[in-house]
């Protein structure tokens, strides 16, 4: 498979004022496969979350390269970074990250907005999405706003908006942290799905049993990669 992702000796230094610096990721390098399910493992303060930024284009390298579909971002300025990240990435967070007097399905569209996709299109498209991760109107309250919807109701919302714009890659940073066991299993399970069909997944996570739903764990500590192996 071809590489959709690529970081090249990629460091991030971050200045905490008086000459204090920390240094959160150390020279990381690695690819990501086109159509690839990945977790990205370690324990806090380990630099997953950092890479998770980086890797999506939400925060820049001190140092390195990053490429996403042959693409170097490096050099992008804010906008051009902004409107590659809309068409290229698709972000699921812990915290769903929904917007409170939006419904559903216009949470889904809000990418589409975002890329000037017509609104009779985006409509069809944010029911079809809606309806691909379980929740369609009426039985699974499309129409409603977050605050009336359980946890895993609300995930798989932000997964249906992660997809809006058909992105070469998710990106999920732990994604089920904040759901009951139950709510999480089917999350995972649509993950599962999204990558059979083709998609490439990637999943920051320090939960194990998250993690061995992939089929490559990459393992991070103090900011430098330990462990990357393939477990499928």
């Amino acid at each position: 498979m071809a590489a959709l992702l690529e970081l090249k000796n990629v460091k991030k230094i971050y200045d905490m004022g008086r000459d204090i610096h920390v240094e959160a990721l150390r020279g990381v390098s690695f690819s990501i496969e086109e159509g690839s399910y990945t977790a990205i493992m370690g324990h806090s303060g380990s630099g997953k979350s950092t890479l998770l930024q980086i890797m999506g284009c939400l925060d820049r390298v001190t140092s390195g390269e990053i490429v996403i579909k042959g693409t170097a971002v490096k050099d992008m300025n804010d906008f051009q970074l902004a409107k590659f990240r809309n068409r290229t990435i698709g972000f699921v967070f812990q915290s769903f990250n929904l917007i409170g007097n939006l419904t559903a399905t216009e949470n889904v569209e809000l990418p589409m907005i975002y890329a000037g996709v017509p609104r009779v299109e985006r409509r069809k498209r944010a029911m079809e999405l809606l309806k691909l991760v379980g929740l369609e109107e009426p039985e699974e309250r499309a129409y409603h706003r977050p605050n009336q919807l359980s946890g895993g109701q609300q995930q798989r919302v932000a997964i249906a908006r992660a997809l809006a714009n058909d992105p070469a890659v998710i990106l999920a940073d732990e994604p089920t942290g904040n759901l009951a066991t139950n709510q999480w299993r089917r999350i995972l399970d649509i993950f599962k799905r999204l990558n059979e069909s083709g998609k490439t997944i990637i999943i920051v996570t320090h939960d194990p049993l998250v993690g061995q739903e992939a089929t490559r764990i990459i393992t991070l500590e103090d900011g430098e990669i330990i462990k990357d192996e393939r477990i499928k």
